[in-house]
């Protein structure tokens, strides 16, 4: 019997997002714009494939050319006579419908592997018998035997994403541990190189360690070439290794998505936009984050625009080391009426910036007014769908030019909907409270979390002329009282100095940043809640809060001690801050459910929240902006893992919640997403239902024109670097 938390389950929630009357309200300009920058992002999304797990690609591949001779509803007859039951058959397409959501056979949230719900017996009975199997026999048979072995197995490292021993990871090669990790990050230092758009492959020569570290381009001469400008790429000794600096990771799909955005160029607004595309594209073509970094800076200064956009190698949630990037585009049109609420947020954000609980030498000198627009999502093209972003990632450039923050509004509109009687851990008389508020409530956290939570905090930073962006004889640090005696020097940044911790810890920072500026009641206001209202929305946020940090145990992996998902982890460190606290603030008990099987009821006492709360999350959230701003990695670690920590020590055995969670979990939606064609010379938006049929029917389409061009390619991809991971 499989651990129910390595497959999805038939019922999962699948939900066709939905942005027709979005689309239809732009210009024959915009919707041609729009086009051609979801089809850089589709076929740069492909590029998570081979960034989640050495078979990933494999898989896409067997399942695209199963379901383009066969559609769902035909291949439900072929699944009759392979003998496959009524569940049977709906366990293969959710399964290969959460490949497709996911970008591979790790779930985005949580990094755990899934694989199919049906015996493998049944599986390959269903595949032989299927119409490309009957066509392409020795094709079908070799995609098979190539993937069989890791499409079911559940081996302890790959249970989950992970480095060394702790699970896979194909951003580094499998001989890769921690150490090697951290040595490649003193080069890249060294050498002011960012490891966001690059993997990392160990080799061993005359028994010294070689690193190949290499670049996501089109272009695969590792020479300088025409129109690139200074080179990175080259052979270095370094210490004790030696590393090549390499071009040419995903090479086709680099090019596709380049193709793609000069395309869309010639659909741009203004110069702005194409100044933005031209450095994009530079930056695919030869691998140069500087250029992404260019093309981000003419994005941050590309305000309201209608068609809303963002593409690279972004957030670094799945490197077990935190330092590389998933590959991700988006493409959506703004929604005025909820951007209007948002901008009103941005307008009061000076006056709300010093209620934080830092002080002001710890806030950055100016605070650069941010776009914050709701979208609709057209095409979100990675390997899951977050419901708010805070970008760019760059540290230099959000600290001294600027952001954007955007809120998805299609996409909090079905992810956050639940029913009742899948609501689980809370009373009763807060069920239906919940149910009602928790859509307003979480509306205002999203906008609390983006703009003033990662938008919010200074760096202490000494740049290479030896020059301070701080006064070193006069700032103290508010929890010693003593000068401030640690900072960032160089080219180091938050993400190379906290490495593993920096995403969740950020992610907590924001969040408590959330939860602390809710009780404003002015943010309140600007979200159109007063009076009672505005109490129920702050309850049910701060009871959402709670429930989530209990929720978060599911992505907490005892074996190997690790937190799989940086937002969860986030929301137990809160928890845990506030169970903390004391005083009947927040209560956590165990009881037997309805259903005679173990269950928890998780209470908050709304009196205490202004009081005992605000105090709680006041105190630590200081603490982290000042091991923050200082770079105090080791205070900060300290503080942070401490906890995080799963035990079953203390007043609460955290492991046996941690049993009852899994028990009553519910997976995660999955959303499937339109296409856009052209045809004679117009723009047509194709739409699929809400179901695993739908889900996969938008994927075949997704490549009309080189589908099986892009699959051949995506082999090739995963069978040249093979042996690493063998």
């Amino acid at each position: 019997m499989v651990d129910s938390q390595y497959y999805l389950p038939n019922d999962i929630g699948i939900s066709a997002l939905d942005c027709r009357e979005a689309f239809k309200l732009l210009s024959p300009k915009e919707q041609l714009y729009a086009h051609y920058l979801s089809r850089a992002s589709w076929y740069g999304g492909l590029a998570v494939l081979i960034q989640t797990s050495p078979e990933s690609a494999n898989i896409y591949v067997l399942l695209q050319k199963i379901f383009r001779k066969q559609a769902p509803a035909k291949l439900e007859a072929v699944a009759t006579a392979a003998k496959l039951s009524a569940e049977e058959y709906q366990a293969f397409l959710v399964f290969a419908a959460g490949l497709y959501a996911n970008m591979g056979n790790y779930k985005s949230f949580g990094d755990t592997k899934f694989i199919p719900n049906l015996p493998k017996d049944k599986f390959k009975a269903l595949l032989w018998e299927s119409q490309a199997f009957k066509e392409n026999p020795g094709e079908m048979e070799a995609l098979w035997n190539n993937c069989s072995q890791s499409l079911y197995s559940l081996e302890d490292k790959e249970k989950q994403l992970g480095l060394g021993e702790k699970g896979i990871t194909t951003y580094f090669s499998g001989n890769c541990c921690l150490e090697d990790a951290e040595f490649a990050q003193k080069f890249l230092d060294s050498k002011n190189l960012s490891a966001y758009n690059t993997r990392l492959f160990k080799t061993e020569v005359d028994g010294k360690r070689c690193y190949e570290v290499r670049l996501a381009s089109a272009v695969k001469k590792d020479c300088a070439v025409e129109g690139e400008g200074e080179t990175s790429c080259g052979r270095y000794e370094f210490e004790d290794g030696v590393f090549s600096v390499k071009r040419g990771d995903y090479a086709f799909l680099m090019e596709k998505v380049s193709q793609n955005l000069e395309k869309a160029k010639d659909y741009a607004a203004d110069e702005n936009q194409k100044r933005m595309l031209e450095e994009y594209v530079r930056s695919f073509t030869f691998g140069s984050l500087e250029a992404h970094k260019e093309g981000s800076r003419y994005w941050i200064k590309d305000k309201g625009p209608i068609v809303e956009s963002y593409i690279g190698f972004i957030e670094s949630y799945r490197d077990p080391f935190g330092s590389r990037g998933e590959f991700e585009g988006f493409v959506a049109v703004v929604n005025k009426a909820m951007s209007t609420r948002f901008s009103k947020l941005v307008s009061s954000a000076e006056i709300l910036l010093p209620e934080l609980p830092w002080p002001s030498a710890f806030e950055k000198d100016r605070f650069l007014k941010p776009d914050f627009t709701s979208l609709d999502v057209l095409t979100f093209a990675g390997s899951g769908i977050p419901a708010g972003i805070n970008i760019p990632n760059y540290d230099d450039i959000r600290q001294t030019e600027g952001f954007k923050n955007v809120s998805l509004g299609n996409v909090l509109a079905v992810a956050y909907a639940t029913q009742k009687d899948k609501l689980t851990f809370l009373e009763e008389k807060d069920k239906d409270l919940y149910i009602k508020w928790k859509g307003p409530s979480f509306e205002v956290q999203v906008g609390l979390h983006e703009l003033l939570g990662h938008g919010s905090g200074k760096l202490f930073v000494q740049d290479e002329k030896g020059a301070f962006n701080f006064e070193q004889t006069a700032v103290r640090n508010p929890e010693t009282g003593e000068l401030i005696s640690s900072w960032y020097k160089g080219s180091e940044t938050w993400d190379s100095k906290f490495s593993t911790i920096a995403s969740s810890y950020e992610e907590c920072r924001a969040e408590c940043v959330g939860l602390y500026l809710c009780l404003n009641k002015q943010v309140l206001s600007i979200f159109g809640h007063e009076g009672e209202d505005a109490e129920e929305v702050v309850y049910v946020n701060w009871l959402t809060m709670v429930r989530a940090g209990l929720l978060g145990l599911e992505f907490y992996t005892p074996e190997s001690k690790s937190w799989r998902q940086a937002h969860m982890q986030a929301r137990f460190v809160i928890l845990r801050v506030l169970l903390e606290a004391g005083e009947g603030l927040v209560g956590l008990k165990e009881c037997t459910g309805a259903d005679g099987r173990p269950d928890a009821i998780i209470t908050l006492d709304r009196s205490k929240i202004t009081t005992v709360g605000k105090s709680a999350i006041q105190r630590f959230l200081c603490k982290l902006q000042v091991h923050k701003s200082t770079a105090d990695v080791e205070g900060g670690r300290a503080l942070y893992e401490g906890y995080s920590a799963v035990t079953s020590d203390g007043p609460m055995d955290f492991l046996k919640f941690r049993e009852t969670v899994l028990l009553r979990k519910e997976a995660r939606k999955m959303f499937v997403q339109a296409n856009t064609r052209i045809k004679d010379d117009s723009v047509e938006l194709e739409e699929y239902e809400g179901s695993a049929a739908g889900l996969i029917q938008s994927f075949v389409e997704r490549f009309p024109e080189d589908a099986k061009e892009v699959e051949a390619q995506l082999l090739e991809m995963g069978s040249c670097d093979a042996t690493f991971w063998c």
